[in-house]
């Protein structure tokens, strides 16, 4: 049953591979897919009753047919002598049986893969599974979570008890094997082997584990662990295609090192199992990598009792705005320099709904302005999908962009759409800057607006775990709360950027973090926000 089960999910995400959903980089819009699944699992409980049905129908013709022809077989021109039996064994041959046909002939999954075949175009494709896989690594780098507790389902904030089995973890681990990911590749391919030891349930072979583990574990410098895994490789499977050769490679260039080194013989191969920490993590292209996860872990905020003692929390009401006199809203400062501020109940439940019933169908993947040529493109470091909404189509939308521009004292006549974000599976920003550098002189220049001059950002949900703003610069940490909103000044009043305002999304890891951002620019502000000549705040 095992095997037809994995020929099934492979015809399955072979008929899906055309499809690129990117389902992964919104929780928002995989929820459907639960439903979707739910109601592909009644069709198939239809189905299954229906062979059921039909094969009890078989049965049962088998067994009294049986019982006949014992009979009929013992005295074959006795039994025909009487001529019911005659008449019988006429129409059973003529009628009967090709009734029988017709039966084994029927295919009752017809309605089963009529109702796949309207699903099919939902769902996710092989990017969506390399990407959810991906994801799942970046967490554990953030969040510094071995492999075990992933298998295990132990995530901080978790509700639903969820295990990766052997053959997901090495799944895992060949996803990124395939992405030359050896030090992913390590922790996965040594998680499976784990579990396969202590004698759980898997297709995968220990071969086929051991092969992957040996030469990753290679791939990162240990030659010694690679040996004792190929040995033990070689041990299961002596016929193995690579394992032989790999060995003598391996022992040999083992032998080189200690030759080079003055050492005799050669090094012991460690017995201590591969956890988190045994390899280091290869440096990539994020300067302030260690800082920006650090900060998402909670870890190196500069939040000091002097710094503390300088924020306050206050009533603001617009500088005397009227639609705020009445019902001002609740400020609180969330860091001194620059100068963030939280601002309590910006929007309520109800418009938080609103907002994202009206977003939730033109969910597409979140996009980056390259530098270069200010054009909108997908990147890795960006994994989210994002909707754009105007003031025009309904009341709610014209009701916060009216706020936003009641709380700041900002125009937002000549700001950005307001930008809905729902973050996928391990969905993040990394670090980066919301205006223009010097270097990037187009990016908004077919907006013909200036630079974003501020940034108001709304949660719109609260994250069980993960997905804090982090700013590395100064090291700052802001958490999600739903119904509050943050705000902060991306330019000096001289117009040069505050390049301390870098921040970035940390990977949501347990939740999902719906948010929406108004990028307000220079034009129109003049007045509301004079030029000053220095660089202060």
């Amino acid at each position: 049953m095992r095997k037809y089960s994995s020929l099934l999910s492979l015809a399955l995400v072979c008929c899906c591979w055309s499809v690129q959903a990117e389902v992964f980089t919104s929780i928002g819009q995989m929820t459907d897919l639960i439903y979707t699944e739910k109601e592909l699992v009644q069709s198939l409980k239809e189905y299954i009753k229906a062979e059921e049905s039909k094969l009890d129908a078989v049965k049962s013709w088998a067994n009294k047919l049986d019982v006949l022809t014992r009979a009929s077989t013992l005295d074959p021109e006795g039994y025909l002598a009487h001529p019911v039996n005659a008449y019988k064994l006429m129409k059973r041959l003529n009628t009967e049986w090709s009734e029988l046909e017709s039966l084994v002939l029927q295919d009752p999954s017809d309605e089963f893969i009529s109702n796949m075949t309207v699903h099919r175009q939902y769902f996710p494709d092989q990017e969506d599974e390399k990407g959810a896989a991906k994801a799942l690594m970046r967490l554990q780098d953030t969040y510094k979570l071995d492999s075990e507790s992933f298998a295990r389902g132990k995530l901080p904030g978790m509700h639903h008890n969820a295990i990766l089995t052997v053959d997901d973890c090495y799944d895992m681990g060949k996803t990124a094997y395939n992405e030359a990911d050896y030090y992913h590749a390590v922790l996965w391919m040594q998680q499976a082997l784990r579990q396969m030891d202590a004698e759980e349930e898997h297709v995968v072979s220990k071969a086929d584990v051991l092969d992957y583990l040996s030469y990753s574990v290679y791939q990162m410098g240990d030659l010694s662990r690679a040996i004792e895994l190929t040995r033990r490789l070689v041990a299961i499977d002596s016929s193995h295609q690579r394992a032989g050769g790999n060995l003598r490679y391996f022992e040999k260039l083992l032998s080189k090192q200690l030759n080079e080194l003055n050492q005799e013989g050669q090094e012991p191969a460690t017995e201590e199992p591969i956890q988190l920490g045994t390899y280091k993590r290869p440096n990539d292209y994020l300067p302030e990598r260690e800082i920006y996860e650090a900060l998402c872990r909670g870890e190196g905020v500069k939040m000091t009792t002097e710094r503390r003692r300088r924020l306050y929390c206050r009533y603001h009401d617009g500088n005397r705005n009227p639609r705020l006199l009445l019902q001002p809203m609740k400020e609180e400062d969330e860091w001194d320099s620059p100068h963030i501020v939280r601002y309590l109940n910006a929007l309520s439940d109800q418009e938080i709904e609103k907002i994202k019933e009206l977003a939730k169908p033109r969910l597409a993947r979140a996009t980056v302005r390259d530098p270069i040529t200010g054009v909108l493109t997908t990147a890795n470091y960006r994994v989210s999908k994002s909707a754009w909404l105007e003031g025009e189509e309904d009341p709610v939308i014209e009701r916060v962009n009216q706020r936003i521009e009641d709380i700041t004292g900002l125009t937002t006549q000549t700001a950005e759409l307001l930008q809905i974000a729902n973050y996928g599976v391990g969905g993040q920003y990394e670090p980066h800057f919301d205006f223009s550098r010097k270097e990037e002189p187009d990016a908004f220049k077919t907006l013909g607006t200036g630079n974003r001059v501020a940034t108001f950002l709304n949660y719109m949900s609260d994250v069980e775990a993960g997905g804090a703003t982090v700013f590395p610069d100064f090291g700052a940490a802001i958490y999600p709360k739903k119904g509050t909103a943050v705000f902060w000044y991306n330019l000096f009043r001289s117009g040069e950027g505050d390049y301390r305002t870098r921040h970035a999304a940390c990977p949501v890891l347990v939740g999902s973090k719906w948010v929406s951002n108004k990028w307000i620019h220079e034009r129109g502000q003049e007045f509301r926000r004079p030029c000053g000549l220095t660089e202060v705040d």
